[in-house]
Protein backbone atom coordinates (compact mmCIF):
# COMPACT_ATOMS: atom_id res chain seq x y z
CA UNK A 1 0.00 0.00 0.00
CA UNK A 2 1.30 3.42 -1.17
CA UNK A 3 0.58 6.82 -0.88
CA UNK A 4 -1.51 8.32 -4.07
CA UNK A 5 -0.06 10.55 -6.32
CA UNK A 6 -2.54 13.09 -6.32
CA UNK A 7 -2.73 13.11 -2.26
CA UNK A 8 0.98 14.15 -2.05
CA UNK A 9 0.22 16.72 -4.08
CA UNK A 10 -3.16 18.04 -1.72
CA UNK A 11 -0.69 19.93 0.22
CA UNK A 12 1.04 21.78 -1.70
CA UNK A 13 -1.71 22.56 -4.29
CA UNK A 14 -3.86 23.83 -1.43
CA UNK A 15 -2.16 26.99 -1.17
CA UNK A 16 -4.00 30.02 -2.02
CA UNK A 17 -1.58 31.45 -4.43
CA UNK A 18 -0.99 28.09 -6.17
CA UNK A 19 -3.45 27.51 -9.09
CA UNK A 20 -4.25 23.68 -8.66
CA UNK A 21 -4.95 21.96 -12.21
CA UNK A 22 -4.24 19.01 -10.28
CA UNK A 23 -7.56 17.66 -8.23
CA UNK A 24 -11.04 16.53 -9.70
CA UNK A 25 -12.51 18.15 -7.18
CA UNK A 26 -16.67 18.64 -8.13
CA UNK A 27 -18.04 22.61 -8.14
CA UNK A 28 -20.66 22.17 -5.08
CA UNK A 29 -20.68 25.75 -4.76
CA UNK A 30 -22.91 25.78 -7.90
CA UNK A 31 -25.70 24.07 -5.73
CA UNK A 32 -28.42 25.61 -4.51
CA UNK A 33 -27.23 25.59 -1.47
CA UNK A 34 -29.88 27.51 0.52
CA UNK A 35 -32.60 24.93 -0.61
CA UNK A 36 -29.99 21.88 -0.01
CA UNK A 37 -29.97 23.46 3.52
CA UNK A 38 -33.34 23.98 4.26
CA UNK A 39 -34.19 20.15 2.47
CA UNK A 40 -31.91 18.93 5.26
CA UNK A 41 -33.06 20.84 7.96
CA UNK A 42 -36.36 19.25 7.36
CA UNK A 43 -35.03 15.95 6.76
CA UNK A 44 -33.52 16.27 10.45
CA UNK A 45 -36.65 17.65 12.11
CA UNK A 46 -39.07 15.19 10.36
CA UNK A 47 -36.97 12.13 10.39
CA UNK A 48 -34.28 12.44 11.87
CA UNK A 49 -34.83 9.28 14.44
CA UNK A 50 -34.73 7.12 11.20
CA UNK A 51 -32.11 8.94 9.22
CA UNK A 52 -29.36 9.05 12.08
CA UNK A 53 -30.29 5.33 12.43
CA UNK A 54 -28.16 2.23 11.41
CA UNK A 55 -30.11 0.63 8.50
CA UNK A 56 -29.56 -2.18 6.26
CA UNK A 57 -26.07 -3.41 4.65
CA UNK A 58 -27.68 -3.33 1.01
CA UNK A 59 -28.80 0.65 1.07
CA UNK A 60 -32.35 2.53 1.48
CA UNK A 61 -34.84 0.76 -0.76
CA UNK A 62 -36.60 4.22 -2.06
CA UNK A 63 -33.15 5.11 -2.61
CA UNK A 64 -32.15 2.34 -4.63
CA UNK A 65 -35.66 3.25 -6.91
CA UNK A 66 -34.76 6.16 -7.27
CA UNK A 67 -30.86 4.96 -8.27
CA UNK A 68 -32.84 2.63 -11.16
CA UNK A 69 -34.53 5.92 -12.70
CA UNK A 70 -30.69 7.59 -12.95
CA UNK A 71 -29.20 4.96 -14.67
CA UNK A 72 -32.23 4.65 -17.08
CA UNK A 73 -30.46 8.29 -18.39
CA UNK A 74 -28.10 5.61 -19.99
CA UNK A 75 -30.77 3.52 -21.08
CA UNK A 76 -29.97 0.63 -17.91
CA UNK A 77 -33.07 -0.95 -16.88
CA UNK A 78 -32.66 -2.70 -13.42
CA UNK A 79 -34.26 -3.55 -10.69
CA UNK A 80 -33.34 -1.94 -7.42
CA UNK A 81 -32.97 -5.74 -5.64
CA UNK A 82 -29.99 -5.90 -7.58
CA UNK A 83 -28.51 -2.65 -6.57
CA UNK A 84 -25.97 -2.10 -3.48
CA UNK A 85 -25.44 1.39 -2.16
CA UNK A 86 -21.58 2.35 -1.23
CA UNK A 87 -20.10 4.58 0.51
CA UNK A 88 -18.62 6.18 -3.31
CA UNK A 89 -18.04 3.94 -5.70
CA UNK A 90 -14.59 4.14 -4.42
CA UNK A 91 -15.93 1.29 -1.79
CA UNK A 92 -17.54 -0.53 -4.61
CA UNK A 93 -13.97 -1.00 -5.91
CA UNK A 94 -12.75 -2.46 -3.25
CA UNK A 95 -15.82 -4.82 -2.63
CA UNK A 96 -15.40 -5.97 -6.01
CA UNK A 97 -11.94 -6.63 -5.93
CA UNK A 98 -11.94 -8.17 -2.48
CA UNK A 99 -14.34 -10.46 -4.03
CA UNK A 100 -12.97 -11.73 -7.16
CA UNK A 101 -9.41 -11.59 -6.93
CA UNK A 102 -6.91 -13.69 -5.20
CA UNK A 103 -2.97 -12.19 -5.23
CA UNK A 104 -1.65 -12.99 -8.67
CA UNK A 105 -4.91 -12.67 -10.38
CA UNK A 106 -5.17 -10.31 -13.57
CA UNK A 107 -7.02 -7.23 -13.76
CA UNK A 108 -7.27 -5.71 -17.06
CA UNK A 109 -7.28 -2.03 -17.07
CA UNK A 110 -7.23 1.20 -19.46
CA UNK A 111 -3.61 2.62 -20.01
CA UNK A 112 -3.90 5.56 -18.26
CA UNK A 113 -6.15 4.60 -15.82
CA UNK A 114 -8.00 5.72 -12.31
CA UNK A 115 -5.29 6.35 -9.62
CA UNK A 116 -7.84 5.15 -7.04
CA UNK A 117 -8.44 1.71 -8.79
CA UNK A 118 -4.76 0.71 -9.55
CA UNK A 119 -4.22 1.20 -5.52
CA UNK A 120 -7.04 -0.97 -4.78
CA UNK A 121 -5.99 -3.48 -7.01
CA UNK A 122 -2.67 -3.06 -5.84
CA UNK A 123 -3.76 -3.82 -2.33
CA UNK A 124 -5.11 -7.27 -3.21
CA UNK A 125 -1.92 -7.96 -4.88
CA UNK A 126 -3.35 -8.12 -8.42
CA UNK A 127 -1.48 -8.34 -11.38
CA UNK A 128 -2.48 -5.04 -13.46
CA UNK A 129 -2.37 -5.56 -17.21
CA UNK A 130 -2.70 -2.27 -19.11
CA UNK A 131 -4.39 -2.47 -22.50
CA UNK A 132 -4.07 1.19 -24.61
CA UNK A 133 -6.63 3.65 -25.68
CA UNK A 134 -6.67 6.47 -27.77
CA UNK A 135 -8.79 9.08 -28.75
CA UNK A 136 -11.74 6.67 -29.14
CA UNK A 137 -11.00 4.98 -26.06
CA UNK A 138 -10.28 1.30 -25.29
CA UNK A 139 -8.80 -0.25 -28.31
CA UNK A 140 -10.36 -3.39 -29.10
CA UNK A 141 -8.02 -5.22 -31.30
CA UNK A 142 -5.71 -4.58 -28.36
CA UNK A 143 -8.05 -5.51 -25.82
CA UNK A 144 -8.65 -9.27 -27.66
CA UNK A 145 -4.38 -9.54 -28.08
CA UNK A 146 -4.16 -9.18 -24.58
CA UNK A 147 -6.66 -11.57 -23.69
CA UNK A 148 -5.47 -13.84 -25.98
CA UNK A 149 -1.79 -13.66 -24.94
CA UNK A 150 -2.83 -14.14 -21.44
CA UNK A 151 -4.94 -16.49 -22.13
CA UNK A 152 -1.85 -18.97 -23.67
CA UNK A 153 -0.03 -18.10 -20.49
CA UNK A 154 -2.87 -19.86 -18.55
CA UNK A 155 -3.68 -16.38 -16.53
CA UNK A 156 -6.43 -16.18 -14.60
CA UNK A 157 -8.37 -12.22 -16.29
CA UNK A 158 -10.78 -12.10 -13.49
CA UNK A 159 -12.01 -8.44 -14.82
CA UNK A 160 -11.71 -5.80 -17.30
CA UNK A 161 -12.01 -2.06 -15.45
CA UNK A 162 -12.79 0.61 -17.73
CA UNK A 163 -14.33 4.18 -17.43
CA UNK A 164 -15.89 4.34 -20.98
CA UNK A 165 -16.86 7.54 -20.99
CA UNK A 166 -15.22 10.86 -20.35
CA UNK A 167 -12.43 8.62 -18.67
CA UNK A 168 -10.40 9.58 -15.93
CA UNK A 169 -7.81 10.33 -16.39
CA UNK A 170 -7.55 11.38 -20.50
CA UNK A 171 -11.13 12.42 -21.05
CA UNK A 172 -11.89 10.39 -23.93
CA UNK A 173 -14.83 8.69 -24.07
CA UNK A 174 -15.52 4.79 -26.04
CA UNK A 175 -17.29 4.73 -29.25
CA UNK A 176 -20.50 3.72 -29.61
CA UNK A 177 -18.95 0.83 -32.20
CA UNK A 178 -16.09 -0.25 -29.97
CA UNK A 179 -18.49 -0.17 -27.04
CA UNK A 180 -20.18 -3.33 -29.00
CA UNK A 181 -17.14 -4.45 -29.96
CA UNK A 182 -15.52 -4.52 -26.26
CA UNK A 183 -18.82 -6.22 -24.80
CA UNK A 184 -18.62 -8.62 -27.32
CA UNK A 185 -14.80 -9.77 -26.76
CA UNK A 186 -15.01 -9.88 -23.04
CA UNK A 187 -18.03 -12.03 -23.29
CA UNK A 188 -16.27 -14.41 -25.53
CA UNK A 189 -13.60 -14.62 -23.13
CA UNK A 190 -15.49 -15.02 -20.43
CA UNK A 191 -14.30 -11.74 -18.76
CA UNK A 192 -16.82 -9.57 -16.46
CA UNK A 193 -16.86 -5.99 -17.25
CA UNK A 194 -16.66 -3.25 -14.66
CA UNK A 195 -17.77 -0.09 -15.84
CA UNK A 196 -16.89 2.80 -13.49
CA UNK A 197 -19.79 5.82 -14.71
CA UNK A 198 -19.12 8.80 -12.25
CA UNK A 199 -18.80 11.15 -15.50
CA UNK A 200 -21.37 9.94 -17.96
CA UNK A 201 -24.12 12.48 -16.89
CA UNK A 202 -21.98 15.04 -17.60
CA UNK A 203 -21.57 15.62 -21.66
CA UNK A 204 -21.38 18.95 -22.84
CA UNK A 205 -23.73 18.16 -26.70
CA UNK A 206 -26.29 15.71 -26.69
CA UNK A 207 -28.17 12.94 -24.39
CA UNK A 208 -25.85 10.74 -22.13
CA UNK A 209 -24.00 8.02 -23.96
CA UNK A 210 -25.61 4.23 -23.27
CA UNK A 211 -24.04 2.74 -20.77
CA UNK A 212 -22.15 -0.66 -21.17
CA UNK A 213 -24.52 -2.07 -18.65
CA UNK A 214 -27.74 -1.26 -20.91
CA UNK A 215 -26.37 -4.02 -23.61
CA UNK A 216 -25.36 -6.51 -21.23
CA UNK A 217 -26.97 -7.57 -18.21
CA UNK A 218 -24.39 -10.73 -17.23
CA UNK A 219 -21.16 -9.89 -17.97
CA UNK A 220 -21.00 -6.07 -16.87
CA UNK A 221 -21.13 -4.41 -12.71
CA UNK A 222 -21.99 -1.05 -13.30
CA UNK A 223 -20.83 1.93 -10.54
CA UNK A 224 -21.95 4.82 -9.93
CA UNK A 225 -21.55 7.66 -7.56
CA UNK A 226 -23.69 11.24 -6.90
CA UNK A 227 -20.40 12.59 -5.86
CA UNK A 228 -19.74 14.36 -9.39
CA UNK A 229 -23.73 15.01 -9.71
CA UNK A 230 -24.89 16.03 -6.54
CA UNK A 231 -22.04 16.22 -4.10
CA UNK A 232 -18.83 14.37 -3.18
CA UNK A 233 -19.09 15.18 0.82
CA UNK A 234 -22.06 12.55 0.71
CA UNK A 235 -20.05 9.72 -0.09
CA UNK A 236 -22.68 7.76 -1.86
CA UNK A 237 -22.57 6.23 -4.81
CA UNK A 238 -23.61 2.48 -5.80
CA UNK A 239 -22.79 -0.84 -7.67
CA UNK A 240 -25.31 -2.74 -9.82
CA UNK A 241 -24.32 -5.97 -10.17
CA UNK A 242 -25.91 -9.53 -11.49
CA UNK A 243 -27.93 -11.06 -8.42
CA UNK A 244 -25.50 -13.44 -7.53
CA UNK A 245 -22.77 -11.26 -7.37
CA UNK A 246 -24.96 -8.83 -5.45
CA UNK A 247 -25.51 -10.85 -2.98
CA UNK A 248 -21.89 -11.65 -1.99
CA UNK A 249 -21.72 -7.85 -2.10
CA UNK A 250 -24.06 -7.50 0.38
CA UNK A 251 -21.78 -9.54 2.41
CA UNK A 252 -18.66 -7.68 1.82
CA UNK A 253 -19.98 -4.56 2.74
CA UNK A 254 -21.56 -5.83 6.21
CA UNK A 255 -18.08 -6.79 6.88
CA UNK A 256 -16.23 -3.55 6.24
CA UNK A 257 -18.79 -0.86 7.56
CA UNK A 258 -22.13 -2.69 8.24
CA UNK A 259 -24.38 -0.07 6.44
CA UNK A 260 -23.87 2.78 4.57
CA UNK A 261 -24.69 6.43 6.49
CA UNK A 262 -28.70 6.06 6.62
CA UNK A 263 -28.52 9.77 6.79
CA UNK A 264 -26.19 10.39 3.39
CA UNK A 265 -28.86 7.96 1.74
CA UNK A 266 -31.45 9.78 3.09
CA UNK A 267 -29.95 13.16 2.13
CA UNK A 268 -29.55 11.87 -1.79
CA UNK A 269 -33.14 10.83 -1.44
CA UNK A 270 -35.15 14.02 -0.26
CA UNK A 271 -32.77 15.65 -3.55
CA UNK A 272 -33.67 13.56 -5.73
CA UNK A 273 -37.21 13.84 -4.83
CA UNK A 274 -38.15 17.28 -4.17
CA UNK A 275 -35.03 18.85 -5.81
CA UNK A 276 -34.96 20.14 -9.78
CA UNK A 277 -32.11 17.01 -10.13
CA UNK A 278 -31.94 17.15 -14.17
CA UNK A 279 -32.01 20.63 -14.41
CA UNK A 280 -29.03 20.99 -11.62
CA UNK A 281 -27.22 18.76 -14.10
CA UNK A 282 -27.91 20.77 -16.49
CA UNK A 283 -26.54 23.78 -14.43
CA UNK A 284 -22.86 21.80 -14.16
CA UNK A 285 -22.62 20.93 -17.62
CA UNK A 286 -22.86 24.29 -18.83
CA UNK A 287 -20.14 25.77 -15.58
CA UNK A 288 -17.87 22.84 -16.60
CA UNK A 289 -18.10 23.37 -20.55
CA UNK A 290 -17.63 26.93 -20.24
CA UNK A 291 -14.41 25.67 -17.85
CA UNK A 292 -13.16 23.51 -20.29
CA UNK A 293 -13.48 25.80 -22.98
CA UNK A 294 -10.70 28.09 -21.25
CA UNK A 295 -8.46 25.21 -20.58
CA UNK A 296 -8.81 24.40 -24.17
CA UNK A 297 -8.37 27.87 -25.90
CA UNK A 298 -5.45 28.48 -23.45
CA UNK A 299 -3.82 24.99 -24.24
CA UNK A 300 -4.20 26.18 -28.26
CA UNK A 301 -2.73 29.82 -27.63
CA UNK A 302 0.39 29.34 -25.16
CA UNK A 303 1.42 25.65 -25.11
CA UNK A 304 4.60 25.80 -26.89
CA UNK A 305 5.17 23.20 -30.03
CA UNK A 306 5.03 19.37 -29.38
CA UNK A 307 2.69 19.35 -26.54
CA UNK A 308 -0.28 17.19 -27.46
CA UNK A 309 -3.82 17.28 -25.99
CA UNK A 310 -7.03 15.33 -25.74
CA UNK A 311 -10.17 17.73 -26.30
CA UNK A 312 -12.86 16.10 -23.87
CA UNK A 313 -16.53 16.19 -24.86
CA UNK A 314 -17.31 16.03 -20.82
CA UNK A 315 -16.21 15.32 -17.66
CA UNK A 316 -13.48 17.12 -15.83
CA UNK A 317 -9.90 16.28 -17.42
CA UNK A 318 -7.39 16.62 -19.99
CA UNK A 319 -4.79 14.71 -20.58
CA UNK A 320 -1.28 16.48 -21.94
CA UNK A 321 1.16 14.71 -23.45
CA UNK A 322 4.97 16.63 -23.50
CA UNK A 323 7.73 16.69 -26.05
CA UNK A 324 10.19 13.91 -25.93
CA UNK A 325 12.87 14.33 -23.43
CA UNK A 326 10.46 16.20 -20.91
CA UNK A 327 9.60 14.47 -17.82
CA UNK A 328 6.18 15.34 -15.93
CA UNK A 329 7.04 13.80 -12.43
CA UNK A 330 10.73 15.74 -12.66
CA UNK A 331 9.35 18.85 -13.58
CA UNK A 332 6.62 19.04 -10.52
CA UNK A 333 8.37 20.72 -8.06
CA UNK A 334 9.80 23.51 -10.61
CA UNK A 335 5.83 23.92 -11.39
CA UNK A 336 4.51 24.35 -8.17
CA UNK A 337 7.38 26.80 -7.70
CA UNK A 338 5.90 28.73 -10.37
CA UNK A 339 2.47 28.59 -8.75
CA UNK A 340 0.83 25.61 -10.73
CA UNK A 341 0.10 22.39 -10.14
CA UNK A 342 -0.73 19.19 -11.90
CA UNK A 343 -0.63 15.47 -11.17
CA UNK A 344 2.30 13.40 -13.33
CA UNK A 345 0.76 10.96 -15.30
CA UNK A 346 3.29 8.51 -13.80
CA UNK A 347 0.52 7.81 -11.15
CA UNK A 348 -2.20 6.40 -13.64
CA UNK A 349 0.20 3.37 -14.67
CA UNK A 350 0.54 0.62 -13.24
CA UNK A 351 4.06 0.32 -14.14
CA UNK A 352 4.95 3.83 -13.59
CA UNK A 353 5.29 4.68 -16.71
CA UNK A 354 3.64 7.74 -18.18
CA UNK A 355 6.69 10.08 -17.41
CA UNK A 356 5.84 12.34 -20.69
CA UNK A 357 2.17 12.58 -19.31
CA UNK A 358 0.29 14.84 -17.00
CA UNK A 359 -3.41 15.09 -16.09
CA UNK A 360 -5.25 18.42 -16.09
CA UNK A 361 -8.18 19.16 -14.37
CA UNK A 362 -10.57 22.07 -14.86
CA UNK A 363 -13.78 21.09 -13.10
CA UNK A 364 -13.08 23.18 -9.99
CA UNK A 365 -11.39 26.88 -10.67
CA UNK A 366 -13.00 30.00 -12.20
CA UNK A 367 -12.04 30.07 -15.88
CA UNK A 368 -9.86 33.43 -15.08
CA UNK A 369 -7.66 31.16 -13.05
CA UNK A 370 -7.69 28.39 -15.53
CA UNK A 371 -5.98 31.08 -17.94
CA UNK A 372 -3.78 31.87 -15.24
CA UNK A 373 -2.19 28.42 -14.53
CA UNK A 374 -2.10 27.39 -18.32
CA UNK A 375 0.13 30.33 -18.70
CA UNK A 376 2.31 29.75 -15.71
CA UNK A 377 2.30 25.91 -17.14
CA UNK A 378 3.20 26.92 -20.76
CA UNK A 379 6.32 29.30 -19.46
CA UNK A 380 7.68 26.01 -17.14
CA UNK A 381 7.62 23.36 -20.05
CA UNK A 382 9.42 25.79 -22.27
CA UNK A 383 12.12 26.68 -19.49
CA UNK A 384 12.04 22.65 -19.46
CA UNK A 385 12.53 22.52 -23.50
CA UNK A 386 15.31 24.86 -23.22
CA UNK A 387 17.17 22.34 -20.76
CA UNK A 388 16.70 19.74 -22.75
CA UNK A 389 18.06 21.49 -25.75
CA UNK A 390 21.01 23.22 -23.72
CA UNK A 391 22.34 19.57 -22.13
CA UNK A 392 20.39 17.08 -24.27
CA UNK A 393 19.19 14.09 -23.83
CA UNK A 394 15.82 12.80 -22.86
CA UNK A 395 14.78 12.92 -18.76
CA UNK A 396 12.73 9.98 -17.06
CA UNK A 397 11.94 8.23 -19.94
CA UNK A 398 8.54 6.17 -21.71
CA UNK A 399 6.27 7.58 -23.92
CA UNK A 400 3.45 4.95 -22.76
CA UNK A 401 0.05 6.35 -23.18
CA UNK A 402 -2.81 7.41 -25.76
CA UNK A 403 -1.59 9.31 -28.91
CA UNK A 404 -3.70 12.52 -28.29
CA UNK A 405 -4.73 14.60 -30.61
CA UNK A 406 -3.10 17.89 -31.74
CA UNK A 407 -4.57 21.26 -31.04
CA UNK A 408 -5.04 21.52 -34.52
CA UNK A 409 -7.45 18.03 -34.63
CA UNK A 410 -11.34 18.40 -34.35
Amino acid sequence: MVPSEIRALFAMAARPEVVSLAGGMPNVSALPLDAVGQMIGDLVAGRGAEALQYGSAQGDEQLRERICEVMALEGVQASPDDVVVTVGAQQALDLITKIFVDPGDVVLAEAPSYVGALGTFASYQADVVHVPLDEGGLIPSALRETLASLRAQGRSVKFLYTVPTFQNPAGVTLTTARRAQILEICAEFDVLVVEDNPYGLLGFDGEPMRALRADDSEHVIYLGSFSKTIASGLRVGWVLAPHAVRAKLVLAAESAILCPSNFSQFAVREYLTTQPWREQIKDFRELYRARRDAMLESLDQLMPDGCTWTRPAGGFFVWLTLPEGLDAKAMAPRAIAERVAYVPGTGFYADGTGHRHMRLSYCFPEPHRIREGIRRLAAVVEQEIRLRDTFGGAVGGGSTGIQAPGPDVV
